[in-house]
């Protein structure tokens, strides 16, 4: 069942390296540049090379070179969150990103988006308590244009700031609150715990998204002195990641960032730890059937404090896992279908929590869980945590610390954090050293110091209605808050910082020539016992990622079984006959390494990431995993119960209800149409022994395939696979082929969620199968403008021009044997109808008149970079060759995607956008309130059918 906390903090920052203060001889530096630091390759260390710069306006700026792949990540990190917000004008910093977006001088509306898109990039900026940050993967020969990019908005963005876009912008942060807030289970609890933790007016007393009344009394000029207060480039840190010439890239910075004057001083934040003063009760009901419980604590901790490392392994002790005391206590026993425990650092404070979820059928309420938790802390009490869990602990964080060096973005990402709250990108020595250095004793001291017998926050999350389930009845409501007279800001109030250049900032810089995807050197290895292996060495890191795919997917389940093969994969996972699931578990910590084991579709795959030195002993616990299951019938109920339990808390979710019922309209009872999570009934009537049975059937070597993508060779990985070659198994069972039968005539279906504050709303059609260069590649690329990328026309009009989302898409689905094409938002219930009027009329105008040269033009330039930047990591690369082998793919099929893309007719994809976006073949499918929408609907004359999606 997935984890339903937000916010929860990694058990140690895992990037950094050792620098020192030395003097460039290498480089030449632009006026106005200073060398600060320079962190130079070590092979002793793991480490991340670096430079740090300063500007003369005080931007700070930081170089990790990597040609490993020909793209370059950029991340500019403003030292401003929610924190730096005024009481009554909270959401601003999260606000401000989005308007970031909108355009500036010298780039026109919505063309950040575009620009980068057209580029075969990504980007996006998220909003924390103490930080936003702005970021950009492209292909290398993009570096300049994105520097461009950046500086424009750092520099020149309020010229192009307007009322209008104010608006827009107000509207689709509303719709993020309710889509991600209001109309989610459990959306309310960190809200209501800040409420509680702090006293009103501390700026963690409110979440990032802000409250709706604020951003309703204000107006453009409020986000204007907003960003004249904090956007300075002496508030800034500019980091820059992969394939980059250092003395070009510094000639960039100085030419674009120099001439930005610097913003106001800014002071460090001072320590703010929360405040308890005695026990809080607090009860949020919410539309859910799961009641819940969550306990928090002060502490005097703070983001990289010395004793944070003891506050991380005591939430490692209390709720890690299978070896986490919660788990034992209360998951192992079916007290609790969830329970855990973490610390949250932020810059100002840190609070410790423990959580336990209770199960739908308990009638009794929360009063008994509380009391386990409170029962399983003073266990821990006595029995505090031991020293073999400490080196488990320093096992996985070493490992961490490599396994992050896969990715550009990771490092880069890091070296921006650590440099903007500590002033210093290195920091993994000091992490690891503080890690090790924690003690039984160190722990038992922060659990006196900070828990036991101290005043805590007590949250019961009940079904609306059922207040009488709380812990107790509440004796703390979040108090009307007591907001400041607001004092409208004037243009003349507010002082702007121009640059001034020598060069035109409205002449957007050229690129070399494009970079293309390349594949990478392949081997191949057929054993004899009917498997297949597809491999390729990648030396960036000393790891190794292997999928083993096994025949054992849910496709092979017979009808009112659904969900045995996630059943079966789920009890892989709970230990062999020699190992229990907690010595097993602790002998993978120990070496860092990780085995998961997940069904889907057509497969169960085995996902294995170790260490290179420890391989051999990580495939040792592989190969006793797979032979050696322990399937007790223990393990087994306590699994059923949490399966039926998990769909209960799936099926709260209005997303798992439109994706459930676009299954029931498209491909009714069939196989295609059931959920591969199973239904109650499906789930409620499986056995032990018909696991067993999948397991011997369906876990065999024919047919099987393996992916391996690390820094080991074919000989190597041939020899550690003595195993699996030695394994001998029949063929599993074939499928049973299934027809579809074609819709005819259209209709809306409307899904109940009463009282919803947004409605889904989904146009669907069935599609075509899986094909990597045929009719359905090319059916994608013909939806790219309509659908397939932020710019799109769908997404512009909903989200952009009529502020009825926060997003909408439309993509194509497909497997071996169906597909299906969905266009989808989730939009504000008060413009459901208008939504699906929009929805149509785009789709009717595509269909019928084709795409523009100039969107054409965009898709070539887009889409044909898009594949550089896809197979960075070992398991992205390990995905890629997966797909080669489950579909047969040639192995140059990426090249052959890549001439598509430069080749393709105009009249083609037109052709193709006739058939396909034809708005009349499509169902409507609605998820809301029906007793309001229902009559709005009647009003589009198309026959409405209320749909009882199938659980």
């Amino acid at each position: 069942m997935k984890k339903i906390w937000l916010g929860m903090m990694s058990l140690v920052f895992i990037y950094g390296c050792s620098s020192e203060t030395t003097t460039s001889t290498t480089v030449n530096l632009p006026d106005g540049v200073r060398l600060i630091e320079e962190a130079k390759p070590d092979p002793s260390k793991t480490m991340i090379p670096y430079s740090k710069y300063q500007l003369d306006n005080g931007l700070t700026v930081i170089l990790a070179p990597d040609n490993s792949d020909p793209l370059v990540h950029v991340d500019v990190t403003y030292h401003v969150g929610s924190a730096r917000e005024e009481v009554g004008k909270s959401g601003f910093a999260h606000f401000f990103e989005h308007m970031m977006f909108q355009g500036s001088e010298h780039v026109g509306d919505q063309q950040h988006f575009k620009i980068i898109t057209e580029a075969g990039g990504t980007l996006n900026g998220t909003t924390t308590r103490d930080r936003t940050n702005y970021f950009e993967t492209v292909p290398a020969n993009q570096l300049e244009k994105i520097l461009w990019l950046e500086a424009d908005r750092m520099g020149f963005l309020l010229g192009a700031v307007s009322q209008h876009k104010f608006e827009i912008q107000r509207d689709t942060v509303k719709n993020e609150r309710a889509q991600n807030y209001d109309n989610r289970p459990y959306g309310l609890v960190w809200e209501k715990m800040g409420e509680a933790m702090y006293p009103e007016g501390h700026p963690y007393s409110w979440q990032p998204i802000g409250y709706v009344e604020d951003l309703d009394r204000v107006d453009v000029n409020d986000l204007k002195a907003f960003f004249l207060r904090w956007y300075g480039p002496n508030n800034a840190v500019l980091t820059i990641g992969g394939d980059i010439d250092t003395e070009q890239t510094l000639q960039w910075i100085s030419k674009y960032y120099g001439s930005i004057p610097k913003g106001p001083s800014v002071d460090k934040a001072p320590k703010q730890p929360a405040i308890v003063p005695n026990d809080r009760y607090v009860t949020l009901e919410d539309r859910i059937r799961q009641p819940m419980v969550v306990i928090g604590w002060p502490t005097d901790s703070y983001r990289g404090a010395d004793n944070q490392a003891t506050l991380e392994a005591m939430a490692d002790a209390i709720g890690g896992g299978t070896n986490g005391l919660l788990y034992q206590k209360l998951i192992k026993t079916q007290k609790a279908l969830d329970a855990g425990a973490f610390t949250e650092c932020n810059e100002l404070s840190c609070n410790f929590f423990v959580y336990a979820m209770g199960a739908s059928t308990d009638k009794d309420g929360l009063k008994a869980l509380y009391q386990e938790l409170l029962s399983t802390l003073d266990e821990f009490e006595k029995e505090g945590i031991s020293q073999a869990r400490l080196e488990q602990i320093t096992g996985l964080s070493e490992s961490g610390s490599v396994f992050a060096l896969q990715s550009v973005k990771g490092k880069v990402t890091q070296l921006a954090s650590n440099q903007t709250f500590f002033n210093q990108p290195d920091r993994l020595e000091q992490q690891l050293t503080q890690i090790r250095a924690v003690t039984p004793e160190d722990v038992k001291a922060a659990y006196n110091q900070f828990i036991n017998n101290k005043p805590k926050v007590t949250l019961s999350v009940v079904p609306v209605g059922q207040s009488d389930m709380a812990v107790q009845q509440a004796n703390f409501e979040t108090p009307k808050r007591t907001l400041p007279a607001y004092v409208k800001v004037t243009e003349d109030q507010l002082t702007f910082r121009r640059p001034v250049d020598d060069f035109d900032r409205s002449a957007m810089p050229e690129v070399a020539q494009a970079v293309k995807a390349t594949m990478p050197e392949l081997y191949q290895v057929h054993f004899d016992n009917g498997s297949e292996l597809l491999g390729t060495v990648s030396s960036e890191t000393p790891t190794v990622e292997i999928h083993f795919q096994l025949p054992a997917g849910e496709r092979y389940v017979e009808r009112g079984k659904e969900g045995l093969a996630g059943m079966t994969a789920s009890m892989m996972e709970e230990g062999t006959t020699t190992l229990s699931v907690e010595e097993l578990q602790a002998k993978l910590d120990q070496l860092g390494s990780q085995i998961s084991i997940s069904a889907g579709s057509y497969s169960t795959r085995v996902t294995v990431s170790s260490l290179e030195k420890n391989l051999t002993q990580t495939l040792a616990l592989v190969q006793d995993v797979l032979f050696n299951p322990a399937m007790k019938q223990s393990d087994f109920d306590r699994l059923k119960a949490q399966m039926l339990e998990g769909l209960v808390y799936q099926h709260q979710k209005p997303s798992w209800m439109a994706s459930q019922a676009t299954r029931d309209v498209l491909f009714g009872d069939t196989v295609f149409g059931r959920s591969s999570d199973g239904s109650e009934s499906s789930i409620a009537s499986i056995t032990l022994d018909e696991v067993k049975a999948f397991y011997r059937s369906h876990y065999t070597p024919q047919s099987a395939q393996i992916v391996v993508v690390g820094d080991v060779s074919r000989k190597q990985i041939e020899q550690n696979l003595g195993f699996w070659k030695n394994w001998q198994g029949a063929a599993a069972p074939l499928l049973a082929p299934e027809a579809v039968k074609p819709l005819a005539g259209q209709h809306i279906y409307l899904v109940d969620k009463p009282a919803a504050p947004q409605s889904i709303v989904r146009l669907v059609r069935q599609g075509m199968r899986f094909d990597a260069t045929g009719e359905l590649y090319l059916s994608r690329l013909a939806n790219f403008n309509l659908a397939g990328n932020f710019n799109s026309r769908i997404n512009q009009n909903l989200r952009e021009d009529k502020g009825y989302t926060y997003g909408a898409s439309g993509y194509f689905a497909s497997n071996r044997e169906v597909g299906a094409i969905v266009f989808s938002a989730q939009v504000r219930a008060d413009s459901t109808i208008a939504s699906i009027e929009e929805l149509l009329k785009e789709l009717k105008n595509y269909s019928d008149n084709g795409m523009t040269e100039d969107e054409l033009n965009f898709m070539r330039l887009a889409v044909g970079q898009q594949d550089a930047l896809t197979y960075e990591t070992p398991s992205q690369k390990a995905s890629l060759l997966s797909s080669i082998l489950t579909y047969s793919l040639d192995r140059d099929y990426l090249k052959q995607r890549n001439e598509i893309v430069e080749t393709v007719e105009k009249s083609e994809l037109d052709a193709l956008a006739e058939k396909w976006f034809d708005p009349s073949q499509y169902q409507i499918i609605v998820v809301g309130d029906a007793k309001a929408l229902k009559p709005q609907l009647e009003k589009l004359n198309i026959p409405i059918e209320m749909l009882e999606i199938s659980q």
